[in-house]
């Protein structure tokens, strides 16, 4: 690279912030906007000065509990007007794709809440909760009080040839205690007992983005959200530009190491970040076709790559979210980088936030 490394000319232009680029911002609920009851810091302003700048807002939750109207009655009284029309669940997006395979009033049985139940009805199906009820199919979402007998009937349904859906397959869910089993965990314990994989309404499956794009009607949307693994990988499969919130699930040091299909357009520590304009990241190219990424610089941050398995070096200082976006611009080019690669940045910048 001859002396571009020692003395490298980045582009420092400021894009633009988020909250100026997109007609509707698909928003995650649990770990983005809110946390249990409880709003997370910083959200209600946030939102409030997204929807002053015309950013229309639709909430968008893997979590099939709770009806549209309940999630909507919920954001009001944190601060964050809403109604069942700009909330958007797994358990609609679950009931349409039943409702595209099975007949109109078919027996459906439901391991959930009321959310589920509701979401059925609206799309002309009949809920039930046991097996001599001859279920056709059989949909499973989050519920704090799901008991082993409804489990159960869920199934010895599917064993009998019911359709198997899952309003989503997360892990894990956010809670002021920590992580705790989320509905993955609970469509498990079904997948175990019969050895049938369901169908998966829920991020990052395409049912739940294309149910919110229908409700919406974005044609350039941002999705926001917390996970990974759900919300970016949604967004990457449906075509969207997405941005990660670091108030919920997934970690720096997950997102430094992510896969192609779960990297953000975005990185934002919270949703303030819809309404900050976003550095454009300076890089460095070695020489060579195609020629690789040596160095990245965003604010007073400069991380680069040397050759081999050798860590990423990490220079400079000022806001450690700039520090993170020139971390992943070095991690996410070339070869894939390991923790060992990348571990003595990270906890650099650990130190700082």
């Amino acid at each position: 690279m001859g002396n571009h490394e020692d003395t490298p000319a980045y582009d420092l232009t400021v894009a633009k912030a988020p909250v100026t680029e997109y007609d509707v911002a698909l928003l995650d609920l649990d770990g983005v906007v809110y946390t249990g009851q409880g709003a997370v810091p910083g959200a209600v302003h946030a939102l409030a000065e997204a929807r002053a700048t015309g950013l229309r807002l639709a909430f968008v939750t893997n979590n099939a509990s709770r009806s549209p109207s309940a999630v909507a009655a919920h954001l009001s009284s944190l601060g964050v007007p809403a109604t069942s029309a700009d909330v958007v669940t797994s358990a609609q997006a679950a009931a349409s794709l039943i409702a595209a395979r099975v007949p109109a009033g078919s027996p459906v049985l439901v391991a959930g809440a009321i959310g589920l139940r509701l979401a059925l009805r609206a799309r002309g199906l009949r809920p039930v909760s046991v097996v001599k009820d001859n279920p056709v199919a059989v949909v499973v979402g989050y519920s704090p009080d799901m008991s082993y007998g409804l489990l159960a009937e869920a199934g010895l349904a599917v064993r009998a040839g019911a359709l198997f859906v899952a309003a989503n397959v997360d892990k894990t869910l956010p809670t002021p205690r920590g992580l705790q089993p989320g509905n993955g965990s609970l469509v498990q314990v079904i997948v175990t007992a019969t050895g049938v994989q369901p169908l998966v309404a829920g991020k990052p499956e395409p049912p739940l983005h294309h149910e919110a794009m229908r409700r919406t009607g974005a044609t350039r949307p941002l999705v926001v959200g917390d996970r990974l693994d759900t919300d970016i990988e949604g967004a990457t499969r449906g075509d969207a530009d997405s941005m990660l919130v670091l108030t919920g699930v997934s970690t720096v040091r997950e997102l430094v190491l992510a896969p192609p299909s779960q990297r953000p357009s975005y990185v934002a520590a919270d949703l303030g970040g819809l309404l900050v304009p976003q550095p454009v990241i300076g890089i460095v190219r070695g020489d060579g076709a195609p020629a690789r990424l040596r160095a990245a610089r965003c604010g007073g941050w400069t991380a680069r790559r040397p050759d081999g398995g050798a860590p990423i070096g990490l220079e400079g200082g000022g806001a450690w979210i700039d520090g993170l976006r020139t971390l992943c611009a070095v991690s996410w080019s070339g070869d894939e980088v390991t923790a060992e690669m990348a571990d003595p940045a990270l906890d650099r910048l650990n130190d700082l936030s």
